[in-house]
């Protein structure tokens, strides 16, 4: 699974890190302590093996005497693996010297090619007692004289530095632990604190979606700064190119908007065949000419972060004017609070206008018009945009079968040529739509007549 946020993503990474980190320096330091503990047991086994040694005499009737007292009283209690132990060589025999530990029990010896000694003549192994105790041996043999020789064994019990050895390691990985959750809330808080700003910068671009501001406004950190001074020129470059546009849209309306008045005029004074036609063909030059010229408006716009129309006020207000032009009519509001869309108003006015007017022209008492927010996911949309909102004109008219709405759908086309009109107020709608990638449909609605959905480009209602 792909992470998509940075702050996880850095806080994934350092948790990884942290957690390998300690880990392998809790093996590392476990390890080194055990071979210092091993090492120090060793070196008290030879201390006490010097003490047995020089504790160790030959008597007056050639047997071994002494009394070694190594200051350790497990030498003196059975079973624990602390023993000493002094025993006669080659042909010397004697009653061999024994720890009371030891008891009348044996200690096994390796051979010295298992266990051979060192530089010292000394030599260390691990045997397992009488009692089940592993015990590491220190050795060594001495010669009295000619012929007197003795073995001298102390032993030490393994469990006491592997239950050191434990204890520490115990100690030390919850010391590790409780540092690296320390840790790991320390470099969260960091990396938070560190990424804030572009927390900061993405709130700003929010803003700007919402039609709240226009340009990013902050106080960001050196590295963020350029960004922010780029996405402001660029928002810049793209206001001056919609203006640019809308210029040269008027001038190109304004230009044409005498030579078509001036052919609508002639047409009067010419006979009534060839006035007719020249009026008609002036008239739908006209109708072409406004529409690819919205069209160009649009499409100028639609890329733009600034358009914003709140939609309550804009709905009102058409539905105000269609219930003085329709006193007969009965006309129903109905829009979510706080509603917005993304295109500008006087498209929005167009589109909604259109449907309004067509309604109240086949409605037999009742219009309804009725905006909120579509569903999170529209099919067929582009899905980069979150939100997108519902606009539904219905009345209670005759309605249009499905083969009806297909023709009514196609530009200058008028079903009823009683009723008054163009036959372009469906086209213009469709088309608007479509400029703002949304979606117009035509169905029959509850009342049984004409039910018109409009799907448009919505803002957010709550920016961070």
């Amino acid at each position: 699974m792909r992470i998509k946020s940075l702050t996880a993503r850095v806080l994934l990474l350092t948790t990884l890190w942290s957690a390998v980190a300690l880990v392998v320096i809790g093996l590392v330091i476990s390890n080194i302590y055990r071979k210092s503990a091993e090492r120090g047991f060793q070196d008290l086994l030879r201390a006490q093996l010097s003490s047995v040694v020089n504790s160790v005499t030959i008597g007056d009737q050639g047997g071994l005497t002494g009394n070694p007292q190594l200051g350790d009283l497990r030498f003196a209690q059975p079973k624990t693996g602390w023993y000493w132990i002094v025993e006669p060589l080659g042909t010397y025999t004697a009653t061999p010297l024994v720890s009371p530990s030891l008891g009348a029990s044996n200690l096994p010896v390796l051979s010295v090619l298992e266990a051979p000694f060192d530089k010292y003549y000394q030599r260390y192994y691990i045997v397992t007692d009488a009692f089940g105790n592993r015990v590491q041996v220190a050795e060594t043999e001495i010669q009295f004289d000619t012929d007197h020789a003795a073995r001298f064994r102390v032993t030490g019990n393994v469990a006491v530095v592997e239950d050191d050895v434990r204890n520490f390691s115990h100690s030390l990985y919850f010391a590790l632990v409780g540092f690296g959750v320390g840790s790991l809330i320390v470099n969260a808080l960091a990396i938070l604190y560190g990424l804030k700003p572009l927390d900061k910068a993405r709130a700003a671009l929010e803003r700007i979606r919402a039609g709240e501001s226009e340009r990013l406004q902050g106080d960001f950190p050196r590295e963020i700064l350029p960004l922010a001074n780029e996405v402001n020129a660029l928002i810049e470059s793209n206001r001056r190119i919609v203006e640019r546009a809308r210029m040269q849209v008027g001038n190109l309306a304004h230009s044409l908007k005498t030579p078509i008045a001036v052919l609508l005029n002639e047409s009067r004074v010419l006979e009534r065949s060839h006035g007719d036609l020249v009026k008609n063909q002036a008239e739908a030059m006209q109708g072409q000419v406004q529409s690819y010229l919205n069209r160009a408006r649009i499409a100028a716009q639609r890329e733009s972060v600034l358009a914003r129309t709140e939609a309550e006020p804009a709905l009102e207000r058409l539905v105000r004017v269609m219930r003085r032009l329709n006193s007969d009519k009965e006309f129903e509001l109905s829009v979510t609070p706080n509603l917005a869309l993304a295109m500008e108003q006087q498209d929005l006015e167009e589109t909604v206008g259109n449907l309004l007017e067509n309604a109240a022209r086949f409605a037999e008492r009742k219009v309804r018009l009725v905006a909120n927010e579509a569903p999170v996911e529209v099919k067929g949309l582009d899905p980069a945009r979150r939100h997108w909102v519902e606009l539904v004109v219905e009345d209670d008219g005759p309605g249009l079968e499905p083969d009806q709405i297909r023709e009514a759908m196609k530009r200058g086309r008028r079903l009823d040529e009683s009723k008054p009109g163009t036959g372009l107020g469906l086209s213009i709608v469709s088309e608007i739509t479509n400029e703002y990638q949304g979606r117009f449909e035509l169905s029959r609605g509850t009342w049984g007549g004409l039910r018109a959905s409009l799907i448009l480009p919505g803002l957010m209602k709550d920016v961070a």
